[in-house]
């Protein structure tokens, strides 16, 4: 199943003095595919880890995502879910405490929330991005791997609950665009930003370079 978002209506609201700034390219081809590992070193790296992460912090790295958003290239830019969530639950199965969350545009859809959680739950269980761990399923596979191999193949090696007979996973998605949120001096995550409705790989990559940016303003 693809992740999904209405089209961007034609009175769009661009944002003012901004031009379109379009997305690098992450890490596809066929020799970084094999090597997640290079994924998870970023993520890890220090300029992607927080000094502090509160709810001003969020509310900063979720604004900056928006922003960011709003200003891709028409053949990047759709509507899309940005969420963040502490990495923290009530007892007993509560949901997550999540401390920003917008749609960026008009056009996003309900099946944004369900892909936003999937995601969400991905990292909190694994610790990498979602992307990461799409590209780490990518790795144990032949090159002609289509996306259906790669979804039943999460599937079988976690042996994850399955509605559909084990061809996507029920309550994880390993489609990018979910990155975990790290603090200096703390271990594991603390929270994770998720965005929902462009391109997968576009996804991963705004959240990316959008938490490196805010890194580097000393957050």
């Amino acid at each position: 199943m693809a992740e999904k978002s209405l089209s961007s209506p034609s009175t769009d609201v661009r944002l003012s003095n901004s031009a379109p700034h379009q997305l690098l390219t992450p890490p596809t081809n066929s020799e970084q595919m094999q090597q997640p590992q290079i994924l998870i070193t970023q993520e890890t790296s220090h300029e992607h880890i927080f000094c502090t992460f509160t709810t001003n912090t969020a509310w900063t790295l979720g604004t900056a995502l928006r922003t960011r958003i709003l200003s891709l290239p028409a053949g990047q830019r759709k509507p899309a879910l940005i969420s963040i969530a502490h990495a923290t639950a009530t007892t007993g199965g509560g949901p997550l405490h999540v401390v920003f969350q917008c749609a960026t545009e008009s056009g996003t859809i309900p099946d944004n929330e369900n892909w936003v959680r999937r995601k969400r739950n991905t990292v909190l269980r694994w610790g990498v991005s979602s992307w990461a761990m799409r590209q780490k399923t990518v790795a144990g596979l032949s090159a002609d791997a289509t996306a259906a191999d790669i979804e039943s193949a999460f599937v079988k090696k976690y042996a994850l609950a399955s509605a559909n007979g084990g061809a996507v996973a029920d309550e994880y998605a390993i489609h990018g665009g979910a990155y975990p949120i790290r603090v200096r001096g703390v271990e594991g995550i603390v929270a994770v930003v998720v965005v929902s409705g462009l391109k997968q790989e576009d996804d991963h990559q705004v959240v990316a370079e959008t938490v490196r940016e805010i890194v580097g303003q000393g957050h």
